[in-house]
């Protein structure tokens, strides 16, 4: 997949910012215990912090929970999130430890949120899907080849958005703000970016 960045200065994509508030106290803490148990290497790091956020933080049509969540540090809290929420959290996670991270869309039925992440001596950015396994869905972190939940299907119209955002896209973010629950976004959820 060829990428392209919105915004030329990397830094960007190490930015703090409301929803993606990697200073707040729990992404940090969260972050650091992550550090310590990956043995501090930022490969191992960027990995745990995808199978954290996969596999802690259950998607919250899977559970049933009606909570919207949007702000990273508010997906850690709660523990619940759909994919958008879910890869807010994880770029959070890999900028608070200086990790570049960057948010990204597939268009399927619905706009699906992915995270791409480039590792020092890596130029090319890595999309990865924090979305959360069940059956039919087997994501993994991956830098030699995406293993993504959802592959996308062209003849259906699907396709994989090539922008890496630095922020969340201003039309997701709109819709996860404005939701009162969960049945209420997903009836507004957009088809389109």
């Amino acid at each position: 997949m060829i990428t392209m960045q919105q915004e030329a200065d990397d830094s960007a994509y190490l930015a703090d910012c409301d929803v993606i508030d990697h200073h707040h106290p729990l992404v940090r803490e969260t972050a650091a215990e992550l550090r310590a148990s990956s043995g501090g290497d930022a490969y191992a790091y960027a990995e745990a912090a995808f199978g954290y956020v996969r596999d802690t933080i259950p998607h919250s049509h899977d559970s049933g929970d009606p909570r919207v969540t949007w702000r990273a540090s508010d997906v850690l809290r709660l523990r619940t999130g759909i994919c958008f929420a879910k890869a807010h959290a994880l770029t959070a996670l890999l900028r608070a430890e200086a990790v570049p991270a960057a948010l990204c869309y597939q268009k399927l039925e619905v706009v699906h949120g992915l995270v791409a992440v480039r590792l020092p001596g890596r130029a090319e950015w890595a999309r990865q899907d924090p979305r959360g396994n069940k059956p039919g869905v087997d994501a993994r972190f991956s830098l030699d080849g995406e293993r993504l939940a959802f592959p996308v299907d062209r003849e259906a119209g699907e396709m994989d958005y090539p922008v890496l955002y630095a922020a969340p896209h201003p039309r997701i973010l709109a819709v996860l703000r404005s939701s009162a629950d969960r049945e209420a976004l997903w009836a507004r959820l957009p088809t389109e970016l």
